[in-house]
């Protein structure tokens, strides 16, 4: 049974911004690393299309060895992409071979995702985390917390009602400040 793996970067006071955080050589290769252990990564078509960005790296690095190493290692991993905007006929306009677009609802596919066997799936899009969440399908949250305030943004945990118990399972702190915690769900609790 495959483990389903919400891993997201936010700000310090919680919210989820890539364009406030500066991700080092040392995140890169962390999450390059991270993508190795993954058979899937979800996204919504927002953060899939932000994700496109490295796309272009693949054919054409950048000469930047850690960054040119994260565009092939998420160029390599299938995507599942969640939208409403987009339908099947629009596939090829999602980019990635390696992407194609969900045809079930978000339950539907993680349910089966999470009965295969093989690697974890991951979750990158806020969107989805939150309502894998409020389904109770998330077995592990890893959140890279940046040693950034923003004051606004999107909140990463908007909307979400239920108490939820998280245990934690193990930190990582990057030189840059930045620090992973790893959680666990352990309790739901609905008031």
């Amino acid at each position: 049974m495959r483990k389903v793996i919400a891993a997201i970067n936010m700000t310090l006071d919680g919210f989820c911004d890539h364009t406030a955080i500066i991700p080092d050589e040392e995140i890169h290769m962390h999450y390059t690393e991270l993508l190795g252990k993954a058979d899937a990564i979800l996204y919504g078509r927002i953060t899939y299309q932000l994700m496109e960005y490295w796309q272009p790296m693949v054919k054409n690095p950048s000469g930047e060895k850690t960054m040119d190493d994260f565009a092939v290692a998420i160029d390599k991993v299938p995507k599942l992409v969640f939208s409403h905007s987009l339908k099947n006929a629009d596939a090829k306009a999602i980019g990635w071979e390696s992407a194609r677009l969900a045809n079930r609802s978000l339950e539907e596919e993680v349910i089966e995702l999470r009965q295969q066997s093989g690697k974890a799936v991951f979750v990158g899009s806020r969107s989805l985390i939150i309502q894998l969440m409020k389904l109770n399908l998330i077995d592990e949250l890893q959140l890279c917390v940046h040693p950034v305030i923003v004051g606004s943004g999107l909140p990463l945990f908007e909307n979400i009602k239920d108490r939820t118990i998280l245990k934690l399972i193990k930190t990582k702190i990057f030189g840059s400040g930045a620090i992973i915690l790893y959680y666990e769900p352990t309790k739901i609790n609905n008031p």
